[in-house]
């Protein structure tokens, strides 16, 4: 039982890293550091990622 649960923990572990690596986890960071950060009106989730959208394709693209 000792195995299962050191494999459950290092899985989880590794889910939660692939999460914020990919970029899909930050929603949930920007929910847990937003709310202590501002007073501002929280974004929904689909609002979150339409900003997140605009200000990465906003910026100059060094490319071509």
């Amino acid at each position: 039982m000792r195995v299962l649960g050191w494999l459950q923990r290092n899985c989880k572990g590794f889910w939660q890293g692939m999460r914020q690596w990919s970029g899909d986890a930050a929603y949930e960071i920007y929910l847990r550091s937003g709310k202590r950060l501002t007073e501002q009106r929280i974004l929904s989730k689909e609002e979150f990622y339409v900003e997140q959208l605009n200000r990465k394709y906003s910026r100059p693209n060094r490319c071509c």
